[in-house]
């Protein structure tokens, strides 16, 4: 393929550890790995550690070797995004900006909890020629072509949805009001008056409405459907029923590793992950090669595109559509729905229902 020069400015991505700090921070150099967890949340509370460098991103298509943007990691664990005080958050989110501002990024993408930290962007403070994403767009495309897949294999049409008023919860249900895929329709979240409004402005298009503050009510779902940033919110084997098939689009992940050995029933795949065989990423970012987080693939598409318009707070359909578009012409470098991984490891997708039995894939490789 003939080289095609970039379109738009660099970017960086920012990403945090997750729920095994000293295993992420360990990515950013293997040493690091070796201090115990208690210790990385003291010293990153009371310490100045400072924003580190995790990856550089390359397009394979360009035929430069200067990177085409970094993936840079916020010193804070999980549970001090959403508890620490916020000027302490903010401070640890802006420092990681004026990182990514010194390497040369334009567009900046606000990964896992670094976005509801931030109240998806709004708290971040203006930047003259900075853009910010949250990646919650194409994420929510993204999420919809792997329920799609799911809803296909499924036993019945229940379809829940726990943190349906988050911004990418609530991008995909007016996604799926639009072009349903199942007749029964859970939402799930903390309540008040925002989950009435979303699930009354979705009735009345052939899709029966249920509405539950309560992880229970998941229970006679066949296609359950995670995305809450919850950290107290963990989907359990208590909560599925015989067969359901989970998509947990959550980092830190919401369900219970247990799943894979206490139910070989109930399938869970590891959503909003896309194939980019198109793009090489130098460094360790917790996925096998060839594949990266859909929020990330937001932030590369809007600085391949030229995309200059932030993309902060609730996700919009508009957008999730333009990043669907920008996708398709990209598509030499990828940026489709990846084949599946349960709790990190390899699975195929379910074969549709009514496939006759020597059709039926198998769950895990």
């Amino acid at each position: 393929m003939t080289p095609q020069p970039p379109t738009g400015g660099k970017f960086a991505f920012l990403v945090h550890p997750r729920s095994d700090v000293a295993a992420d921070m360990g990515r950013v150099w293997r040493p690091l790995g070796r201090i115990p967890a208690r210790a990385w949340e003291s010293g990153l509370r009371h310490l100045p550690v400072p924003p580190l460098r995790l990856a550089t991103v390359h397009r394979r298509d360009t035929g430069t070797h200067e990177p085409d943007g970094w993936i840079i990691v916020v010193p804070a664990t999980p549970r001090q995004l959403l508890t620490e005080k916020r000027p302490w958050v903010l401070g640890r989110v802006e420092s990681a900006i004026d990182r990514a501002e010194a390497l040369g990024a334009s567009i900046v993408g606000l990964g896992a909890l670094t976005a509801p930290a931030t109240r998806a962007g709004r708290m971040l403070r203006e930047r003259p020629g900075m853009t910010v994403t949250t990646g919650n767009a194409f994420t929510a495309h993204l999420t919809v072509e792997g329920l799609r897949r799911l809803s296909a294999a499924a036993s019945g049409s229940h379809l829940a949805i726990v943190g349906a008023t988050g911004s990418v919860g609530s991008c995909v249900v007016r996604l799926l009001a639009d072009e349903p895929i199942g007749s029964d329709l859970t939402l799930v979240s903390r309540g008040g008056q925002r989950l009435e409004d979303l699930a009354a402005e979705v009735r009345g298009r052939g899709v029966a409405v249920r509405t539950s503050t309560s992880m229970d009510a998941v229970r006679d779902a066949d296609v359950v459907l995670v995305l809450t940033s919850a950290t107290d919110a963990l989907l359990g084997s208590q909560h599925l029923k015989h067969g359901a098939l989970v998509l947990d689009d959550t980092q830190p992940r919401n369900t219970d590793p247990r799943l894979r050995e206490e139910r070989p029933d109930v399938l869970v795949i590891d959503g909003g992950v896309a194939a980019i065989p198109g793009i090489h990423i130098r460094g360790d970012i917790g996925l096998p090669r060839g594949l990266a987080y859909a929020c990330l693939c937001e932030t590369m598409l809007m600085s391949f595109d030229g995309q200059a318009a932030s993309a902060t707070g609730e996700a919009s359909i508009g957008h999730a559509r333009r990043m669907r578009d920008a996708a398709r012409r990209f598509a030499h470098l990828g940026f489709t729905l990846a084949d599946p991984l349960s709790f990190g490891h390899r699975a195929t997708w379910p074969a549709p229902a009514g496939a006759s039995a020597a059709a039926v894939a198998v769950h895990r490789a």
